[in-house]
């Protein structure tokens, strides 16, 4: 069985940035060329051996429900057409051995908040935090199952990393680190979204986490910040004073899906990529011409 057995994905959030496409359907179903993006994380988490997935959901989110649901009258449909790719397709958005649970998350009150409502169904184990808005194309079986692998070796909570520049270290979670004795970066600190000339380095945490159940009595006793939310990372910080978290510089490519930049180009080069529509895709960009 492997160690990282559950997954959290906080998809609460209202996706102002994208409006008025997410005004009724959720940010996490928006399509990179033929799957929503939350199908993207699933499918990470699945690759490192997850087998329960845990959504913190809020209003408006009904179909990211329905999307990993069965859906008895299409499939019905697509069978009796003779379709059988499509349904195979269909079939396996979810596989048969994973779960998914659907937490509520009653108030915006924050990513911390959002994970403390996982406790209950996460226990007393190390699990997977998956930002749906980060798309990351890893190598070998993607990001998780790399942090995982270091989870295996160290015990303690890990954190996906990446250099960002310098002049952008306000958007994200910024950590300063040490060398460990076996090589691994070692978090000294923890800081979200410091100014430029504040931020103790450029390694910004790229939503992913896997993080030790002693997260949540750090996030049960955070203070709400600033818009009276408990940040991920206050409770991470106070996590640093009892274990050790490491950050890792994954390999793998990040598309930023919560920028609409970021979701372009994210279409552009998956799109690039796709088995059939690739080759075409790409002959038809060619006829561009862009001044």
């Amino acid at each position: 069985m492997a160690t990282i057995r559950k997954a959290v994905f906080p998809v609460a959030g209202l996706g102002t940035r994208f409006l008025p496409a997410t005004k009724a359907s959720p940010k996490e179903m928006l399509p990179v060329v033929d799957k929503p993006l939350i199908q993207y994380a699933v499918e990470e988490a699945e690759a490192a051996g997850v087998e329960q997935m845990v959504f913190i959901t809020g209003r408006n989110k009904r179909s990211i429900e329905d999307h990993f649901d069965k859906a008895y009258e299409l499939e019905m449909e697509l069978e009796a057409g003779g379709k059988q790719k499509l349904l195979k397709i269909v079939q396996g958005v979810l596989p048969a051995h994973v779960s998914c649970i659907y937490l509520r998350q009653a108030e915006a009150l924050g990513l911390g908040h959002a994970v403390l409502c996982a406790q209950p169904v996460i226990g007393d184990e190390p699990f997977a935090v998956i930002l749906a808005d980060d798309l990351i194309q890893g190598e070998a079986n993607g990001v998780i199952a790399q942090m995982a692998e270091v989870y295996e070796r160290f015990g303690c909570s890990v954190l996906g990393v990446e250099e960002v520049p310098h002049q952008e270290t306000n958007k994200y979670g910024i950590v300063a680190t040490e060398a460990g004795p076996d090589g691994e970066l070692r978090v000294t600190s923890i800081v979200e979204k410091p100014a430029p000339a504040e931020a103790p380095s450029n390694l910004a945490v790229v939503g992913r986490y896997l993080l030790t159940p002693r997260i949540f009595d750090k996030l049960a006793a955070t203070q709400a910040g600033a818009g009276g939310e408990i940040q991920l990372t206050d409770g991470i910080a106070a996590l640093l004073a009892e274990e050790p978290v490491i950050a890792h510089p994954f390999k793998g490519k990040r598309y930023d899906c919560g920028s609409k930049l970021g979701y372009l180009e994210a279409q552009v080069e998956l799109g690039l990529q796709h088995p059939e529509l690739g080759a075409p895709f790409a002959a038809y960009l060619k006829t561009l011409t862009i001044d």
